[in-house]
């Protein structure tokens, strides 16, 4: 086939996006309002107990999707996935990096006076693979000229909040690389974004952990995100591109 045919083909195809740490919040928001734009999206997350009922949305939608299973920390099984996803449809468009980096059945995390180098270890462990994902999907996407990453973190990024210790560090890692990415490619035609969250979202594990838990945790009120929202926010910056960030946030 000449490679003018190849290329005008691979053009026509459905765009692919790969949502990293889909959970009922956000990540199925992300998935939704891509999946709306046109793209095929594949949701990856740790475990598959709920995938069934997220492909099944999102086919009720319109939207084609597959699933896997993935711990963004498993460096071989991350990089297996991104693999499958590319040989499967031919390319990957967009990568959207939002795996959870406090898991619900441990402690709180310490505050930023009582924490060590292995507590921020243990942290950055889930902002290494960022790094990973984008080694492995870079090529591709500068390739055929266009793509896009977005990664989400939180607002201790951008404001001292101590309480949340190493956590804090690690979102301040991931937000630099991101805004430092996106300076590195401009005039590829590849895009990366970064969105600073702030306060508890809607219709996501925590958010129905803690509302669940008034009495340990306190009545959150209206002070809470929407994930659609924020989903549109990331369509926005990976459709306008004409910043490198935006901030969803219930603090004034």
């Amino acid at each position: 086939m000449p490679a003018s045919t190849s290329a005008a083909s691979a053009s026509q195809q459905p765009k692919v996006a790969v949502v990293l740490g889909v959970g009922p919040g956000l990540g199925m928001s992300v998935a939704h309002r891509f999946g709306r734009e046109g793209y095929t999206v594949a949701v990856v997350s740790r475990s598959d107990t709920r995938h069934a009922d997220y492909v099944a949305s999102l086919a009720a939608a319109g939207v084609e999707a597959v699933s896997y299973v993935a711990d963004v920390r498993d460096t071989k099984q991350l990089g297996s996935v991104l693999d499958t996803v590319a040989e499967r449809y031919g390319r990957i468009d967009l990568v959207y990096y939002g795996p959870g980096a406090l898991d619900l059945d441990e402690s709180r995390p310490k505050s930023i006076t009582e924490t060590d180098s292995v507590g921020v270890q243990e942290a950055m462990s889930w902002m290494y693979p960022a790094v990973d994902v984008v080694g492995r999907v870079l090529p591709g996407m500068v390739e055929r000229g266009g793509g896009a990453f977005v990664f989400a973190g939180g607002l201790s990024a951008v404001v001292p909040m101590p309480t949340l210790g190493a956590l804090a560090v690690s979102a301040a890692a991931l937000r630099n690389y991101a805004l430092t990415l996106n300076a590195a490619l401009a005039d590829t035609g590849v895009y990366a974004g970064n969105l600073v969250i702030g306060g508890l979202i809607e219709r996501g594990d925590i958010h129905r952990l803690i509302t669940s838990n008034p009495e340990q945790f306190g009545n959150v009120g209206d002070r809470t995100l929407d994930p659609d929202e924020i989903a549109d926010g990331a369509w926005e910056l990976v459709s306008r591109r004409d910043r490198a960030e935006d901030t969803f946030s219930v603090f004034a």
